[in-house]
């Protein structure tokens, strides 16, 4: 290291009577004469290119091959990096023919390359993350590594180290685990959302059988981005091997229920007994409708805004409703009572029309007697009459299909129009010794 220091530091004195004596000599003055002609005749050919060709010089309009106008259209930006670098490597080989030496023109050919890089970045990546991992990290590497500074580079970055017992840690070490556990991570979540997504949209597999296929999915793509970021840091696999057969007992302990969990999630999936967009009720009456089933837990969306978080064993080991699973359409009752004074026939005529009327029940002549809207005698109570009705909705009447209220306010409406009453409770007190009072 302090070699590499010191002859870096004989350099850095020696540069300002070298580069005086270079500036004096006609070999720089015919490399940068031909590297300013390299720069007139490209900004003159793109400029000439662009103007000429009817495909770069206006925004295409649309027409059956607009894509591929747009494609060609916006590559009009690299005609003149692309012609600058092909003049510089002229200029490389006219000094080398003229002079034997062209070291000013391979200066400016790496730097336009490097500009060629930076152009690209800026107009054809249109990811934040990658424009910004390109231009902040690839284009000073590639800069390095164009002027033949990155061997030495890397090499003084891996002397500066610190050493612990075996293991020895350094600079360049911690700087290329930092940089490509970064990349692998970014690439592992972009490579996740993209190959679920694919999965998911296989419309000829169940509901059930994409989602198996999207977790098993995800969990191999993390387990080979662990792999890989294990080998940049150097780690030993085969040590890993051991050690990781130690640590899965001790894991098979101490996170017993996080593995029943996932077991019972892959369970859940393969069995199909729980499906997204199900409306399920738990032993404790917490209902809604399953958003989301990851490999820990489901997530159930109430009708309230609350979202109930179900670990994947309760739906293996305890009882619960599926309302909608293999069916949506549900049959929902209405009670209520009348006075003994209601003519009967009237209201239930009134009642079918009613549940008949609205748009989210089930009614028809063609459909079957049992599930069309019914209403009948429950029994009679101390105050009235108690009334059934009983009617059929494709979907949960709650949320959106807030049917039953709907049609309690209609019932309701249509006893007042037609003078019915709904009883209160009255009790009959009578005093069975009022004759041997009044006698004494």
């Amino acid at each position: 290291m302090n070699e590499t220091i010191q002859s870096w530091a004989a350099q850095l004195q020696q540069l300002p009577d070298t580069l005086a004596a270079w500036l004096t000599t006609p070999a720089f003055f015919v490399q940068l004469g031909a590297i300013m002609g390299a720069l007139v005749l490209a900004l003159v050919l793109s400029g000439i290119t662009r103007s000429t060709i009817p495909m770069l010089n206006a925004e295409p309009t649309d027409d059956a091959f607009t894509k591929f106008r747009w494609a060609v259209y916006r590559c009009r930006v690299l005609i003149f990096p692309l012609l600058l670098l092909f003049f510089l490597g002229i200029a490389v080989s006219f000094s080398d023919a003229s002079l034997a030496q062209s070291w000013l023109a391979r200066a400016a050919r790496s730097l336009g390359f490097i500009f060629l890089l930076f152009t690209f970045a800026s107009n054809f990546l249109t990811n934040s993350v990658v424009r910004m991992l390109t231009i902040w990290l690839g284009i000073p590497i590639a800069t390095l590594h164009v002027f033949g500074w990155l061997d030495d580079v890397t090499t003084y970055l891996d002397s500066v180290s610190l050493t612990v017992g075996d293991i020895r840690l350094s600079v360049y070490a911690l700087l290329r685990t930092l940089i490509f556990g970064a990349i692998l991570f970014w690439l592992g979540r972009a490579s996740n959302s993209a190959g679920q997504q694919v999965i998911r949209n296989q419309e000829r597999l169940d509901v059930a059988t994409r989602e198996v296929l999207a977790k098993l999915f995800e969990i191999a793509l993390y387990v080979i981005v662990f792999l890989l970021l294990l080998q940049v840091m150097g780690v030993n696999l085969t040590a890993l091997a051991v050690f990781g057969g130690a640590l899965g007992v001790g894991l098979g302990f101490g996170l017993q229920q996080i593995a029943s969990n996932f077991i019972s999630g892959i369970i859940i999936l393969l069995d199909r007994s729980v499906q997204i967009g199900d409306y399920i009720e738990l032993e404790d009456g917490r209902s809604g409708k399953l958003r989301e089933l990851n490999m820990r837990h489901g997530i159930i969306e109430t009708y309230d805004g609350k979202d109930v978080m179900v670990p994947n064993e309760t739906f293996i080991t305890s009882s619960y409703t599926n309302w909608t699973h293999k069916d949506p359409t549900q049959r929902y009752p209405l009670e209520f009572q009348v006075a003994y004074s209601t003519d009967l026939d009237l209201l239930f005529d009134n009642i079918r029309a009613i549940c008949n009327e609205h748009p989210k029940v089930i009614s028809g002549d063609d459909v079957p007697v049992e599930m069309r809207p019914d209403a009948e005698i429950a029994g009679f109570g101390d105050s009235g009459i108690d009334i059934l009705v009983e009617f059929w909705i494709n979907g949960i009447d709650d949320g959106e299909n807030r049917v039953g209220a709907d049609l309690l306010h209609s019932i309701w409406r249509s006893i007042q129009e037609h003078g019915m009453e709904i009883p209160f409770p009255q009790r009959e007190v009578r005093i069975l010794n009022d004759q041997a009072r009044d006698n004494a």
